[in-house]
């Protein structure tokens, strides 16, 4: 037996491969909505919160408290509905699926929860323990709590998502127009009856469940049509406005900081109104994702993104401040990192930190990604049994072999010389026993049915696709 060093394939090869391997049935719209949900969010923490050094401390503002002008920005970025409408998607699939295969609801539920609370268990271990120790080290207990408060953000949309998904089979078949009332009937006596501002809160269920029962409503087969999103772009889109212009809500769609309402938290019917016009346009944009999401390299992209949506989500926000932060003590205060958010200088300066944002989450990456995907119970090659996908689930795939799938990376191979397996039509030889497996794992979404053809040599696209789940 000899050794051969591989050579790293090629990006279109790999991105071939993954397409190739794909199932025809995986609806490759949702995966490219969702991806661009969580990157809209990621993207938009990034721009509207800055931390400003002052009094040897920090604090958060906001662009959009100087420069209201920038309220546009917000609407490109508050992307949350997006997610909550292909989570209602996925979710309704999958529990209908898990129910045709003999699945529990409790055993369905925990898979599901257990990919939220993971990698979230995570964040609360590295963060709490640097909570308690850094007030030791000097640093401000204000600091402490407004960084703090941005590790926790992302915590309550998880929250949400997470008791949204686990009462699927409760609000599976309930009509949006019910939540919505709810949102619209405590607003009311919010602004106009002058009720108490707790009750805002219960529009943190109800306002999120409006694009939730939205998801399940297309999952069961309704919004059909070349233009069944238009009435909800346009509907949603002129009662947005309507709400603005003359019902005193923000135009930005985020909050900021020092106003009397934030359309976020909790959401406002302005929001709901905003998310129904969003999902609106993702209905018809449906056809054309799909088309896109046929060129291979746009393709790969998107599954790399769903790979590691949470590990991505959680750690945006320590991402920069941890630039935030190492930049405070090497250099001091730097434009538009640590300097108030109050001139268009500002906002063009900002742009330029973050690609700086975007690699050192691709370190916090590198460190955490592989608790997103569970370790125990896994097949060979990385796929975990009994794992279920459904055409526009996230790939269940381990974190150690999805990065080695995204990677491409070479390495030394044991070939037998009388024994060389015939390589792929398009693939070159050296690739053979590489990562040609671990794409094919990836590509079908971590079914067990993908992981068997290979064990068995047959090519992935001959089995059927995985059932929904």
């Amino acid at each position: 037996m000899t050794l051969l060093i591989s050579r790293p394939p090629s990006p279109r090869l790999l991105a071939r491969r993954v397409s190739d391997l794909t199932p025809p049935g995986r609806d490759r719209a949702l995966d490219a909505l969702r991806a661009f949900a969580i990157l809209g969010v990621v993207l938009g923490h990034w721009l509207v919160t800055a931390l400003v050094a002052t009094d040897g401390g920090l604090h958060t503002d906001s662009p959009l408290r100087h420069m209201p002008y920038l309220a546009p920005v917000s609407w490109v970025c508050q992307t949350l509905a997006l997610f909550f409408f292909v989570g209602g998607i996925c979710a309704v699939r999958g529990y209908r699926s898990a129910r045709g295969r003999g699945i529990g609801y409790r055993r369905w539920a925990g898979g599901r929860l257990g990919r939220l609370a993971r990698p979230a268990a995570v964040v609360l271990a590295v963060w709490i323990p640097v909570a308690c120790l850094l007030p030791a080290l000097g640093v401000p207990k204000g600091t402490v709590r407004t960084l703090m408060t941005l590790v926790a953000s992302p915590m309550w949309f998880l929250l949400v998502f997470a008791a949204l998904t686990a009462a699927t089979p409760l609000v599976a078949r309930l009509h949006p127009g019910g939540p919505l009332a709810v949102v619209a009937a405590v607003d009311l006596t919010r602004f106009a009856l002058g009720g108490p501002a707790w009750l805002g809160w219960v529009n943190v269920a109800a306002g999120w469940l409006v694009p939730f029962t939205l998801g399940a409503l297309y999952a069961r087969g309704g919004l059909r049509g070349r233009y069944a999103g238009l009435p909800l772009l346009l509907g949603g889109g002129a009662a947005t406005v309507a709400l603005v212009l003359w019902g005193g809500y923000p135009a930005s769609m985020v909050g900021v900081p020092g106003a009397a309402i934030s359309n976020l938290s909790p959401p406002t019917l302005a929001a709901v109104c905003f998310g129904l016009a969003q999902c609106g346009l993702a209905l018809l944009l449906m056809e054309p994702l799909r088309r896109a999401m046929r060129r291979p390299l746009a393709w790969a992209g998107v599954a790399g993104v769903n790979l590691f949506a949470m590990t991505v989500f959680l750690w945006h926000q320590t991402a920069m401040m941890a630039v935030t932060g190492l930049g405070l003590v090497a250099a001091g205060q730097l434009p538009a990192l640590h300097t108030a958010p109050d001139g268009p200088g500002w906002a063009a300066l900002r742009v330029l930190w973050v690609p700086v944002f975007g690699v050192a989450l691709a370190l916090f990456w590198a460190v955490f990604h592989r608790f997103e995907h569970g370790r125990g119970g896994r097949r060979p090659g990385g796929v975990r049994q009994g794992a279920t996908t459904s055409p526009g689930a996230v790939p269940s795939v381990s974190g150690p072999v999805a990065s080695a799938a995204l990677s491409g990376a070479g390495r030394l191979e044991p070939v037998a010389p009388a024994r060389r397996s015939r390589p792929a039509p398009h693939a070159p030889r050296s690739w053979q026993g590489g990562p040609g497996p671990v794409l094919a794992a990836v590509a079908e979404g971590g079914s067990a049915g993908g992981a068997r053809a290979i064990r068995a040599g047959r090519s992935p696209s001959a089995v059927p696709p995985p059932a929904a789940g």
